[in-house]
């Protein structure tokens, strides 16, 4: 019984659904759950950029029942998720549907992992995103000031923060882009731009 893939239409993934079929019949009905479990992964995560899932019946092994080899593997940004659900492992999982429902699940967790950890690094880049703000009051003697921002925040900055012009260059009034961190004491902005730009 050979080897069969078949590929479907992946609306969100960049590449489409491969499903391999080793050892064993190519199954419409079973392909139709794979196909309803990865429209899932889709849904907790819409950044998958594939998918393949690899069913086998195990050659030459002595098994009781029709015990299947389940093999998925999905690629996201920056690393790819493994679920493997081997027989001789899980001896339970004799009917190919639990041991479906079960892999899929494992991938599931894996990629709300996944997904937390992204949202994380994205919140961590988020401080280094430029903000626009008005210099609001120039503090000569202790070296710092203040910025207004359009939606009225006050935001502090220290002279060692200012790039691109010396800090006695700047006066109240000037546009300029920031950066903001949270601080000890509240919000301060950890380097102020003048001109124009649009990345650090």
């Amino acid at each position: 019984m050979g080897k069969y893939a078949s590929n479907g239409n992946g609306d969100m993934m960049q590449s489409p659904l491969e499903i391999c079929w080793h050892h064993v019949d190519k199954s419409d009905v079973l392909e139709s759950h794979i196909r309803e479990h990865v429209a899932k992964l889709e849904n907790c995560y819409d950044g998958i950029i594939s998918c393949r899932v690899s069913v086998e019946r195990p050659h030459g092994r002595h098994l009781q029942g029709n015990l299947y080899s389940l093999h998925i593997e999905v690629k996201v940004p920056g690393r790819e998720i493994v679920v493997k659900r081997d027989p001789a492992e899980h001896h339970a999982h004799e009917d190919v549907y639990v041991s479906l429902r079960d892999a899929f699940d494992a991938a599931r967790r894996q990629l709300q992992d996944y997904a937390r950890k992204r949202r994380g690094q994205t919140k961590h880049h988020d401080k280094e995103v430029l903000h626009k703000a008005t210099v609001s009051k120039i503090l000569a003697d202790e070296s710092c000031g203040f910025l207004i921002t359009a939606d009225k925040r006050q935001i502090y900055f220290s002279a060692n923060a200012v790039a691109g012009i010396p800090f006695t260059h700047l006066r109240e009034g000037m546009e300029v882009s920031f950066i903001e961190e949270m601080g000890d004491e509240g919000p301060q902005a950890v380097r102020v731009l003048t001109g124009k730009h649009e990345t650090v």
